[in-house]
Order: structure tokens, then sequence, then C-alpha cells
């Protein structure tokens, strides 16, 4: 694994260790050797199981076409019809375009935090069972670590279940 690194100003590296630091998140920025782009290669970078990798999925809704954020543990997938029946989110794929325009991070390195448009969340239970979750932070090559009960609740994210369970 790297060693924690410092953002060179204005990147989107550095936009992320900026709303940390506004949220009072405490978080270690690391940029790895190999690629973070998937849970499976960000679990293998980060030395820790694949479903504690954040995965930050970006959706429109299909009502207003507003951006939706999920946050999902890298173990699961996100069943969009159980959410829509359970929670009444429609959700429909989002273009990388938009995705890169609204956040300022490219697919791949979409991190929970520093948005340039403030996106309503929605996150995985699962990850709130671990002491220390990895996600994106603005690249596909790095990560942060956090607290995962710190992140929602700095981010306002409402936990949600992602897939039938049983």
């Amino acid at each position: 694994m790297s060693e924690p690194v410092t953002p060179k100003p204005g990147s989107s590296m550095a936009r992320v260790a900026d709303a940390a630091a506004a949220l009072g998140l405490d978080i270690e920025l690391k940029t790895m050797d190999q690629s973070t782009r998937t849970a499976d290669d960000a679990a293998r970078a980060c030395g820790c199981d694949v479903a504690q990798i954040v995965k930050s999925l970006v959706f429109e809704d299909a009502r207003t076409d507003a951006l939706v954020m999920l946050l999902v543990s890298g173990a699961h997938n996100a069943d969009l019809d159980f959410i829509a029946d359970t929670y009444g989110l429609k959700l429909k794929r989002c273009d990388g375009k938009r995705v890169r325009q609204l956040t300022g991070f490219a697919i791949g390195g979409v991190a929970p935090i520093g948005h340039l448009t403030p996106t309503p969340v929605h996150m995985d239970e699962t990850l709130l069972g671990f002491d220390t979750v990895w996600a994106a932070a603005g690249r596909p090559d790095s990560v942060f670590s956090v607290d995962p009960n710190a992140l929602a609740e700095a981010i306002g994210a409402e936990t949600i279940t992602v897939r039938p369970t049983g």
C-alpha cells in the first residue's frame, strides 16, 4: 500500500481533502501504485475485504433528473427495482459526462464528498458495520480511509438497504 499523500492545490484530490476538513472528517488520502477503479481492484490495493470498499454510484432521479448518489458496499450491487419499491427512489443511469460536470469527478474516481453540486446521498447499511471503509478520492488510483458512521453523519446520508435480503 502506498504512503499518505498531500494533494496538489486545485486538484480533485485537494477538493476531497478540503471537503473532509470542512466536514470535520478524519481521512487519510493515498495514491496507489495500481488502479482502484473497481471495487475488487481497490480491495486488493487497500488490503481489505471488498465489502469495505465504498462504491460511489451516481444516478439521476427518474422524475426530476436531479443527481442522486448511492454509496454501496463493494460486495453489493444496487438493486434499483428493490430500491424503487422500498424507498420510492426511481433511479436511472446517468451519463458519464454529466457525472463529471456536476460532481467534478470522472467515473472510477467519484468521491462521496467534494462534489461541485450538492447531491443527496443514500448509504448501504452494510458499510456501517465496519470500523473503516475505503472510498475513491477523486482519481481512479486514489482512495481515502474513513469511519463510515462519521462519513454518513457528516454528509447527511440516509441509510438504506440496497438489495433484498434472504
